[in-house]
């Protein structure tokens, strides 16, 4: 996982940060169930990101008509996917509608699913550890 001074400086607008969490709760919510493992990771990257609730709640108010926010920058797409599959690896599996979003975001920020499957991989392992 990327430091957390990459993190800052890759995040740093509000605007990033939110864009950030916006990702990260679509694809906690693909199921159409948040548990307690997914939940705690939203909220501490919410608290890392020095979020509030004020900031969040319009986010998961207006999720049903939200969609991925692209970052510009490579490394915070790379960033991005791969806390997506860590968000998805909360609850100890992927499931199919967990997967094709993950593959979607994947696709749009110009990663093959060869490149997917491998960060499933190595964060599964990383998880298990």
């Amino acid at each position: 996982m990327a430091t957390q001074t990459s993190f800052d400086d890759l995040l740093n607008t509000k605007q990033k940060k939110l864009a950030f969490f916006q990702n990260l709760l679509l694809v906690a919510m693909a199921d159409n169930y948040l548990d307690q493992n997914e939940s705690d990771f939203l909220v501490s990257i919410g608290e890392r990101l020095n979020l509030t609730q004020e900031d969040t709640t319009p986010i998961a108010e207006n999720l049903n008509v939200l969609s991925f926010i692209i970052p510009e920058e490579g490394l915070q797409k790379t960033l991005e996917l791969q806390s997506l599959v860590m968000m998805v690896l909360q609850d100890g599996h992927i499931n199919d509608q967990e997967y094709n979003l993950c593959l979607d975001y994947a696709r749009r920020v110009g990663y093959s699913k060869d490149t997917l499957d491998e960060f499933i991989k190595d964060l599964s392992k990383a998880g298990a550890e």
